[in-house]
């Protein structure tokens, strides 16, 4: 769990490096300003408006309404029992106006976790998958990896606008053309890099989330099969559905996106076509090798979530 800590960490201090060198050219270039100690306040300002802002933004895009006790019983009993488990405060609990099955976790803090479950996932899954699930989901707050991811999605969209801003409309404006050109370019490579790394940190906290979910109970079996049938729901969605949440995938279970692919892979474990992954269907892929393709790794190497046979190949390996 401290590797999972060090890396998250590791990956914020870089991408706060990549904020406060932009934030030290444009400065220089149009303010004149030669403190460093200025531009390291502005960094900081930076960084903690999408502290603040960062769980609006996905309240806002992923259309949530929280809900009481009544509304759900079945969805509050299963959150405070894990979250007693967990040892950690129960989170606000919503539901996301969406029909793509999925859920999510996000917040500033532990004290202000909230866990979130889609519409279209509500009657897709039985209810130790959707527990399982669950487990996932309030792993990622008790890992205290929701408010790192919160912030590191949203360095990505300010280099994109940045670059957009500078290359396209900077130099209709500043007869220093070259000079915005240049920025915008730097802001796009950064926007790459950037984009990388929280790939990258995305992939690492699914796995120890998947983990979490185990250590509190809940059977790998039961989580494989909840990941495949949200794959499988992912993969009916329209492509207007699923740009929806093009912008917050790497808060999701699965990624959506992959979906389509993802289901003629999974479609070889579920043996005896059930739709879902039994314990001894899991246990005949434990004793099997997964080997990716040079098209498989790149995919994965720009996706927010891990390989999906990779994924459920570790999941074999857990015992309760």
């Amino acid at each position: 769990m401290w590797s999972l800590q060090l890396r998250m960490w590791l990956l914020l201090t870089i991408l706060f490096g990549f904020i406060y060198a932009l934030v030290v050219v444009v400065g220089k270039t149009f303010l004149h300003v030669g403190d460093f100690s200025f531009y390291l306040i502005i960094s900081l300002v930076l960084m903690f408006i999408q502290y603040m802002i960062g769980p609006k933004i996905v309240e806002w895009t992923m259309h949530v309404k929280y809900i009481k006790k009544s509304d759900n019983p079945r969805l509050f009993q299963m959150v405070e029992s894990l979250a007693m488990q967990a040892n950690i405060p129960v989170p606000k609990i919503g539901i996301a106006q969406i029909d793509i099955p999925n859920a999510f976790a996000f917040g500033r803090s532990i004290g202000d976790g909230r866990v979130c479950v889609t519409q279209g996932i509500l009657n897709l899954l039985s209810d130790d998958e959707l527990r399982a699930v669950l487990g996932h989901e309030l792993s990622h707050l008790r890992n205290r990896d929701v408010l790192t991811i919160t912030l590191l999605s949203v360095i990505p969209m300010i280099m994109y606008r940045i670059a957009w801003q500078f290359l396209f409309y900077g130099r209709r404006r500043d007869e220093r053309g070259g000079n915005t050109i240049l920025i915008g370019l730097a802001a796009f490579i950064f926007y790459f890099i950037t984009n990388l790394l929280v790939l990258y940190a995305s992939r690492i906290r699914e796995y120890f989330a998947d983990k979490g979910s185990v250590a509190l109970g809940n059977k790998p079996s039961a989580l494989a099969s909840s990941l495949y049938k949200l794959v499988y729901g992912s993969a009916r969605m329209s492509p207007e559905s699923l740009k929806q949440t093009e912008g917050l995938k790497a808060f999701f279970v699965n990624d959506p996106s992959q979906a389509k692919k993802e289901i003629c892979d999974l479609a070889q474990l579920d043996l005896d076509k059930s739709g879902t992954i039994d314990p001894s269907e899991l246990e005949l892929l434990r004793n099997k090798s997964v080997h990716l393709g040079l098209g498989d790794k790149l995919m994965e190497l720009l996706s927010t979530h891990p390989n999906m046979l990779k994924r459920i190949k570790r999941l074999s390996e857990y015992k309760i």
